[in-house]
C-alpha cells in the first residue's frame, strides 16, 4: 500500500470548545429521529446470525469498511460473535475470502439506526471497535464526529470494552472528553503503535505514510 496519505490539516488546536455544550445538550434530549425499516430488517437478520451462536459475546466493528479489521477480530476472539457494520454495499463487497468464519458476518445498515436498535433491544456487547471514523476536521464539522453526534450517548450506554483509534490527536482528546463527561470515569489517550499486523487498510497506510496513531480504550 503507497505511503502517500497526507496529514489531517485543521484551524482546531485542542479540543472543539463547544464540544461540553453539545455532549450535554444530546445527553439531555433523547435522539427521537425515526428508524428506517431498512435499517429494522438489517438490524434483526443481524440479531438472527448472532443468536444463531448460541450465547455468545457480541463485538460490534462499527464503520467496518472492506472488513479487514471484523475479520481479524474473528481471529483474535473465537469465542465472541464479530458485526461489521458499514453502510457502504461496495466497501462490503471487495476483496473478502469466502466463506466468511463462522463467528464474522458483515451487516449493511446505518450506524445510527443499528446502535439505537441495540439499545432499545437491551443488547449489550462486549467490545465495540470505531477504528478511524472520518474526523470531519473543520471547525463547523463538530456535530459530524461521533462524540459530537446526537448518538454518541447511546454508543456510551452500551457499554463494554469501547475502543477508538485515530490518527488525529484531537480526535482522541475529544473522544476521552466526551466519554468522561457522560461516564464520570477518567480516560487516557494513548499514543500507540499496532503490536502485530494493522487492523485495517487505514491503519497500514498511516503507519506507512508515517503518522503518529492514537488510541482511547474504556471499560463502560
Amino acid at each position: 500500500m503507497d505511503a502517500n496519505s497526507r496529514s489531517i490539516v485543521s484551524a482546531q488546536t485542542g479540543p472543539h470548545a463547544d464540544l461540553e455544550t453539545l455532549v450535554r445538550r444530546h445527553a439531555a434530549h433523547p435522539f427521537r429521529k425515526p428508524v428506517t425499516a431498512y435499517n429494522q430488517q438489517a438490524f434483526d437478520a443481524a440479531m438472527a446470525l448472532w443468536r444463531a451462536q448460541g450465547a455468545v459475546p457480541l463485538i460490534l466493528d462499527t464503520g467496518c469498511g472492506v472488513g479487514w479489521s471484523t475479520l481479524k477480530l474473528a481471529e483474535l476472539y473465537p469465542d465472541h460473535f464479530v458485526l461489521g457494520i458499514d453502510q457502504s454495499i461496495d466497501r462490503l463487497n471487495r476483496g473478502k475470502p469466502l466463506p466468511l468464519p463462522a463467528n464474522a458476518a458483515f451487516v449493511r445498515a446505518d450506524l445510527v439506526d443499528f446502535w439505537r436498535l441495540l439499545l432499545q433491544a437491551g443488547v449489550k456487547p462486549a467490545r465495540q471497535y470505531l477504528l478511524y471514523p472520518n474526523p470531519w476536521p473543520k471547525i463547523g464539522h463538530l456535530a459530524r464526529r461521533w462524540q459530537g453526534h446526537a448518538v454518541f450517548p447511546t454508543i456510551v450506554a452500551l457499554g463494554g470494552v469501547i475502543e477508538l483509534r485515530t490518527n488525529w490527536k484531537i480526535y482522541a482528546e475529544e473522544w476521552a472528553l466526551a466519554l468522561e463527561l457522560l461516564s464520570g470515569k477518567a480516560v487516557e489517550v494513548q499514543a500507540f503503535v499496532p503490536a502485530g499486523e494493522p487492523l485495517t487498510p487505514f491503519e497500514r497506510k498511516y503507519l506507512a505514510s508515517g503518522h503518529a496513531l492514537w488510541r482511547v480504550e474504556t471499560l463502560l
